[in-house]
């Protein structure tokens, strides 16, 4: 199986409102843990989902876009650092 179709298909067995476990998701799919776990970093890299501790849960729009605005302007003054705002340091 291709790696888009992976993705998609663990995308979208992640509930739309409330978090899921990477095991039950393994459980839900039949697929082997390690080939989730790795579909999930993709995710994540992609600002699609956010994991935190054991549990999955997707990013809203809002949360994708403020994600991607935050890791790709170099100027912004904050950093989202795993879900928390933080001020940058200045760095002199």
């Amino acid at each position: 199986m291709r790696e888009e179709d992976l993705d998609w298909t663990i995308y979208h067995r992640i509930p739309e409102t409330d978090g899921i476990t990477a095991g039950d998701l393994a459980a839900a799919t039949g697929f082997e843990h390690g080939a989730v776990m790795a579909s999930l970093e993709r995710l994540e890299r992609y600002l699609l989902i956010r994991r935190s501790g054991e549990t999955v849960r997707h990013l809203s729009i809002q949360e994708s876009l403020i994600e991607c605005q935050c890791r790709y302007t170099n100027d912004m003054p904050f950093v989202i650092d795993n879900g928390v705002v933080r001020a940058k340091r200045r760095e002199e």
